[in-house]
């Protein structure tokens, strides 16, 4: 009987060794409605990193746990949140493509004991709602910064801002302000629009009748970005003369085949495009094709997902699997790595991701497709709105 009870609690020691329970990872992005794809590109370049790198870190064992959240909702996002920290058992959260949605949940971080990759949302503010939050995207700040001096040197002095009225469209708009005004331009007026506007004809109205030389836009990428954009050419800006400015969001690959031949030329900055030429994205590129499925998907929230898992391996690696969001965090401070958009690091004061901005242009490429082709580089780039935040 000793014999029998012994092997018995062997097996079961051998058993937990052997099948230890995994490190999840709760991931909350827009997987349905409107904003799908970008859900599509958040496990495009979840897929892609674990396809390159596998789903163990040591000896344990990576889960990826997705909930939905098709558009903005606070409420959900922080209640699917709790879910996966209770019933779940995530050890990390990831994700968050709104702003809204990831600040709903910066509360809960500290008493779940869980880290926050964020791997979209872009208002600066977020950061600073707790010591537990990590960004591998980028801000709008960050990216419309650098717009503002390209407007000015293309001998735009009158511009219009018009920004979705939320976080990251207020930031841009100040983002844009701040750096066009220190150049020497004017705005002459600022247009906040409701997040869920799909009728951009009386703004484009507004935009010829305030006499701007140009337009500075910000909506979230996705159906409404490629419904403005199409906007500006139908209503007849362009043919006008009013140039276009704008940070990436507006100029997402996955939408230059339905704009065509009129987003030729237009000019916005950001932080990654497909085509950005390096061996780190090329490689990227192939694994991530091969997890969306079509190429012409493709979009940046991808190598912020792919960045993202990045981090939380060096996480999951510093803590040996044990849960401590405290320590995670603490790891990835001052983190350095080539990243497939470039050069990048985690700033240990802020935990935003610095990294090059690059002043890209719409192009066709040799084959006939459309591309965000890269024409200046702004090397190094914090986030300028993170001392407005404070």
């Amino acid at each position: 009987m000793k014999k029998l009870v012994f092997a018995a609690v062997a097996a079961v020691a051998i058993g937990t060794s052997a099948y230890a329970d995994p490190i999840k990872v709760g991931v909350i992005g827009p997987f349905s409605g409107p904003f799908a794809l970008q859900g599509k590109n958040f496990k495009a370049g979840i897929d892609a990193y674990m396809a390159v790198n596998g789903n163990t870190v040591g000896s344990d064992t990576v889960e990826i746990v997705y909930r939905d959240v098709p558009q903005p909702d606070p409420a959900q996002s922080k209640a699917l949140a709790q879910e996966l920290i209770v019933k779940e058992k995530v050890q990390y959260l990831a994700g968050f493509y709104f702003t809204p949605d990831a600040m709903a949940v910066t509360p809960i971080l500290k008493q779940g004991n869980v880290p926050m990759v964020i791997m979209n949302a872009a208002t600066s503010a977020i950061v600073t709602k707790s010591p537990l939050v990590v960004r591998t995207s980028f801000t709008t700040w960050q990216t419309s910064t650098p717009i503002a001096k390209v407007a000015f040197d293309a001998g735009v002095k009158k511009v219009i801002s018009v920004v979705s009225d939320y976080g990251p469209g207020v930031d841009a708009e100040n983002a844009f302000k701040a750096g066009f005004e220190k150049a020497g331009g004017q705005v002459v007026e600022a247009i906040r629009m409701p997040l869920a506007t799909n009728d951009f004809s009386p703004i484009m109205q507004r935009i010829k009748d305030s006499g701007a030389q140009g337009v500075f836009a910000f909506l979230p990428s996705g159906p409404t970005t490629l419904g403005f954009v199409k906007a500006y050419n139908e209503n007849g800006l362009k043919a006008a003369g009013i140039k276009f400015f704008a940070p990436g969001d507006l100029t997402q690959e996955s939408d230059l085949p339905a704009l065509g031949d009129a987003a030729l030329g237009i000019q916005t900055t950001f932080h990654y495009a497909v085509s950005h030429d390096s061996p780190e994205n090329k490689a990227f590129v192939e694994a991530a094709t091969k997890a969306i499925g079509n190429k012409a998907e493709l979009s940046f929230p991808a190598v912020s997902a792919y960045d993202g898992m990045y981090v939380i391996y060096k996480m999951i690696e510093a803590t040996g699997g044990k849960q401590d969001a405290e320590k995670a965090v603490d790891a990835v401070k001052g983190l350095a790595w080539a990243s497939p958009r470039g050069p990048v690091s985690i700033d240990p004061e802020s935990r935003h991701i610095t990294q090059n901005i690059y002043l890209r242009e719409v192009a066709k490429s040799d084959d006939g497709t459309y591309i965000n082709k890269e024409i200046q580089t702004f090397e190094k780039q914090g986030d300028p709105g993170l001392a407005a935040a404070k």
